[in-house]
């Protein structure tokens, strides 16, 4: 029974990160075929959206760290993942101001996302599958 609802938790927070990264993902699209100027309402949910997974990716991290102490890989994991987050954000943030930035922010800002989500995957794996 307890694994049951273990197995639940963890498949909610896999299907709630996903659901996280569809939103962030479905937004950033929206926001980059508006065009500039961004609009100030879809650049906001964007951004808020994005918040919000930080806070979930959080606050999973601390409760399973409340259980059980992380380990070196599992610390690294989410290290990576914190970069990650932390290069979409400015790299969004560059992109968003009206003067022309260089070729290699907008390229950043498309490529990041995905290693994000790559990196939170394999985050979350080890987090839910620790022995």
């Amino acid at each position: 029974m307890i694994q049951a609802i273990e197995m639940s938790i963890n498949q909610l927070r896999f299907v709630g990160t996903g659901v996280f990264f569809l939103f962030i993902f479905l937004s950033g699209f929206w926001l980059s075929h508006s065009g500039k100027p961004y609009s100030s309402m879809i650049f906001n949910i964007h951004k808020l959206i994005a918040l919000a997974a930080g806070i979930f990716l959080a606050i999973t991290v601390s409760r399973i760290h409340q259980v059980a102490p992380l380990s070196p890989v599992e610390i690294t994991a989410i290290a990576v993942t914190v970069l990650f987050f932390a290069g979409n954000a400015a790299t969004g943030g560059l992109s968003s101001i009206d003067k022309p930035m260089p070729a290699a922010v907008l390229t950043m800002h498309h490529i990041l996302p995905y290693l994000t989500v790559l990196s939170t995957a394999v985050t979350l794996y080890l987090l839910v599958n620790r022995k």
